[in-house]
């Protein structure tokens, strides 16, 4: 399967004509999402190394179309390589998760090094997930979850509703500045919600929308990548949605922003499970 050309493809009438199709995907994937979360464990790993694997599959699809079998190899490497940082847990996890990374950077591609260090948010978003949900409960997850989906849900509505100044059109035409302070919005709620209902410390309402931007500047990198390689979605595997980096883009920045907050401000201390 090869990513959605950009140019031509005409898009559903009206600009709320994907809304059915994006709604009814993003109910199956919230209540898959919901269930992995609530069972943790194993069950939650798998689920994220197999999207994980997904997103590489992707990323090497977009950035090497004619090389069809390595896009394959490197999503199996990552899926691999994930499993064995999980598995380890220790200093020694990072090597394993810079494997397929340099796989990817030494194969014959579009953009090797923008595709590299886009590989390394991948993989470290992937390890962060589970080592979150690992050390700090449910409630940090559907925190995380909640500011990201909050975010863009918010973004989406603001920003095709109100329109307004794009927020960087050269790389993201469609992002405006309206969407993004909106989605600043929905996470500082977020925050707010925790923080009321005795989940979290008042440190998560100002780590909502910092978290909240990280998942602005993720959708921003990804569609950084696609403009580079000419490709409208990653793939078509969502529909409405697009591909999986389409819809964990904001996902991959948060987790990555997360993981750099927690040297600072460990968030087991700020949120119970």
């Amino acid at each position: 399967m090869t990513p959605e050309a950009m140019p031509d493809a005409q898009p559903p009438a009206g600009k709320w004509g994907d809304l059915r199709t994006r709604v009814m995907s993003a109910i199956f994937m919230v209540a898959v999402g919901a269930a992995e979360i609530w069972l943790g464990g194993t069950a939650f790993a798998a689920l994220v190394i197999v999207l994980t694997a997904l997103m590489v599959w992707e990323l090497a699809t977009m950035t090497a179309p004619a090389r069809r079998s390595t896009p394959v190899t490197l999503a199996v490497a990552a899926g691999a390589a994930l499993t064995a940082a999980l598995v380890l847990r220790t200093e020694v996890a990072v090597l394993f998760l810079m494997v397929p990374v340099l796989m990817l950077a030494l194969t014959p591609r579009r953009d090797r090094r923008l595709s590299a260090a886009y590989a390394v948010a991948i993989m470290l978003a992937g390890y962060g997930l589970v080592d979150l949900r690992h050390g700090s409960g449910t409630s940090a997850i559907l925190w995380l979850v909640a500011v990201v989906v909050t975010s863009d849900v918010m973004g989406y509505f603001a920003g095709r509703s109100l329109g307004g100044p794009k927020f960087w059109p050269k790389i993201s035409p469609k992002k405006t500045w309206s969407g993004t302070i909106a989605g600043w919005i929905g996470a500082l709620l977020v925050g707010l919600v925790f923080w009321a209902s005795g989940t979290g410390g008042l440190w998560l309402v100002v780590l909502s929308p910092v978290v909240a931007f990280a998942g602005q500047m993720g959708d921003i990198a990804e569609s950084w990548v696609k403009r580079r390689a000419g490709v409208k979605d990653a793939s078509r595997l969502i529909p409405g949605h697009g591909g999986v980096l389409d819809r964990f883009d904001a996902l991959i920045g948060a987790v990555v922003a997360v993981m750099a907050l927690q040297l600072v401000v460990p968030l087991v201390s700020v949120i119970g499970d």
